[in-house]
C-alpha cells in the first residue's frame, strides 16, 4: 500500500505497550491519568465485552436503568448518555449541573473533553501526512531540533506513544502549580521545557508510555505545517466539514466554557492525586458520608494540556466525532485503513488488554478515547463494522476512590449492548 506522505513499504505501527487506564478496554486518555491529577494513569484492564461484537437485543428501559444506577453507585452529580445502534438510540441525561443544586444537565451542555482532544490533534498529523507535508517516519528532528535525540524519534512514535519523552504532567511541579495557581495560561514550549528537563522513560520505540508531550509537540509541529494557529486548523479542517457547532478548541488564555455547561469536580487535589488517583482512606470515608466536599474544578485553565486535551464539546459533537473517526470521513482510504490497523496490545503479555495505534484507542470494538482531567470524564466511541456509538460524560473525576466515572460507566453500557 503507498499512502502519499507514508514511505513506500512502510511497516504498520509496531505493537505498543501501555500504562495508560481505560478500563473499557483501550486506553486512558486524559491530560491526567487520573482524571485528577494531569499524570497518566498506570492501570489497564480488558475489554468488558469483546466477543464475537454480535449486538444484544436493543432494551431502551434496561439501558437506561443501567446508566442510572451506574451514576448513582459511583456518586457522581451529573451525567450523559448517548448511544447510536442499528435497532434504536438512546439520549440520556442523569442529575445536576451543580453540586447540591437543582440545575439538570441536559444533552445541550459543553464539557471539557480532556484527551478526546489527542484524537483532533493526531487526525490533523495524519491529514498533513496524505498532503505530503510531512512523513510517518520523518525524525521529530527535521521539525524540534530541541527534543531530546529527536534525531532518533520519528512521528508515527509520537503519535504511537513511543517515543520515551517524559511526560510533563507527571512533574511535581505541574502538579503544584495546578493547585496553586488553576488559572495560569500554560504556553506549550513551557510545558516542553519540563519535560525536557527530564529523562526519558526508554529509547526510542523500546516500549509504551502515555505521555501528553507527545501531543503538544504534535500541535506545535502542525501549526507550523499548517501555518496556522492549531485554532484554526481544529475549526477549518474537522469542526466545519463535520458541523461541531458545539466543539471548541479554546485560546490559551481562555478558561471558559460555552453556555450552557455544567461545574466540573474533584474530590482533593492534584499533588495529592499525582502518583495515586485513590483518595487516602479517611477521606474517602468522609467524602461518602458527607463531610469531605468536592471543589469546583470549571474555572481551570486547560492550557497545561493544549493539544493534548484543552478541547471542549457536546454529546452530539462527540458522536459525530466518533463516527468520523470510525468512518473515515477526514482520511482517504488508505490512510484510514492503516490508522484502524494500527491499535496493538501495548502489553506484549496482556494481548486482551489495552490497544493503542495512531492517535486512536480500541475498546473491544469501538475506535475512539477517553479524556480525563479534574472534574470531568469522558468516552467516546465508534463500532463502524456494527454502526454503534457511545458517548457518555461526568461532571465529577476521579470518584474518591479514583476511577473514572464515565469510563467505568461505559464500561458497564458496552456489557449490555453486545454479547
Amino acid at each position: 500500500m503507498n499512502v502519499p506522505g507514508i514511505p513506500k513499504g512502510s511497516p504498520a505501527p509496531a505493537a505498543l505497550a501501555v500504562a495508560l487506564m481505560l478500563a473499557v478496554a483501550g486506553c486512558s486518555a486524559g491530560p491526567a491519568p487520573a482524571p485528577s491529577s494531569p499524570s497518566p494513569s498506570t492501570a489497564a484492564s480488558s475489554p468488558a465485552a469483546s466477543s464475537n461484537g454480535a449486538l444484544q437485543e436493543f432494551d431502551q428501559a434496561a439501558l437506561e436503568q443501567t446508566f442510572r444506577d451506574a451514576a448513582r453507585e459511583l456518586r457522581v452529580p451529573g451525567a450523559v448518555m448517548l448511544l447510536r445502534t442499528p435497532a434504536g438510540n438512546v439520549t440520556y441525561a442523569y442529575g445536576v449541573r451543580s453540586f447540591g443544586g437543582t440545575d439538570p444537565v441536559t444533552p445541550a451542555d459543553h464539557v471539557r473533553i480532556g484527551s478526546v482532544t489527542k484524537t483532533c490533534t493526531t487526525t490533523v498529523i495524519l491529514q498533513l501526512v496524505q498532503e505530503g507535508k510531512i512523513e510517518l517516519d520523518d525524525p521529530v528532528a527535521d521539525y524540534r531540533p530541541d527534543v531530546p535525540n529527536g534525531a532518533n524519534i520519528t512521528i508515527e512514535q509520537l503519535l504511537t506513544m513511543r517515543s520515551g519523552l517524559y511526560n510533563y504532567t507527571e512533574a511535581l511541579e505541574v502538579n503544584q502549580v495546578l493547585d496553586a495557581d488553576p488559572g495560569k495560561a500554560w504556553p506549550p514550549e513551557e510545558l516542553l521545557a519540563v519535560a525536557f528537563r527530564h529523562p526519558p522513560y526508554f529509547a526510542p520505540g523500546e516500549g509504551f508510555h502515555y505521555s501528553n508531550t507527545n501531543t503538544v509537540l504534535l500541535g506545535l509541529i502542525a501549526e507550523a505545517l499548517d501555518g496556522k494557529p492549531l485554532t484554526a486548523a481544529f475549526r477549518d479542517r474537522l469542526f466545519t466539514p463535520l458541523g461541531l457547532t458545539g466543539s471548541v478548541f479554546p485560546e490559551q488564555s481562555s478558561n471558559a466554557i460555552p453556555e450552557p455547561h455544567p461545574q466540573g469536580y474533584m474530590y482533593g487535589n492534584n499533588v495529592l492525586t499525582l502518583n495515586d488517583p485513590a483518595l487516602p482512606a479517611d477521606m474517602q470515608k468522609a467524602a461518602a458520608d458527607g463531610t469531605l466536599l468536592p471543589t469546583d474544578q470549571t474555572a481551570m485553565n486547560p492550557s497545561w494540556a493544549w493539544a493534548a486535551g484543552s478541547g471542549i464539546s457536546t454529546a452530539e459533537d462527540l458522536a459525530t466525532w466518533a463516527e468520523a473517526l470510525g468512518s473515515g470521513k477526514l482520511l482517504g482510504p488508505a490512510l484510514q485503513k492503516l490508522r484502524l490497523d494500527s491499535p496493538q496490545p501495548v502489553k506484549a503479555d496482556d494481548p486482551g488488554g489495552a490497544l493503542y495505534g495512531l492517535g486512536i484507542a480500541k475498546f473491544g470494538k469501538l475506535f475512539g478515547h477517553t479524556g480525563e482531567l479534574p472534574g470531568f470524564n469522558t468516552f467516546a466511541g465508534h463500532d463502524p463494522a456494527a454502526q454503534v456509538t457511545l458517548v457518555v460524560w461526568t461532571n465529577l473525576a476521579p470518584t474518591p476512590d479514583g476511577r473514572d466515572p464515565a469510563t467505568m460507566t461505559a464500561r458497564t453500557l458496552i456489557g449490555k449492548i453486545y454479547r
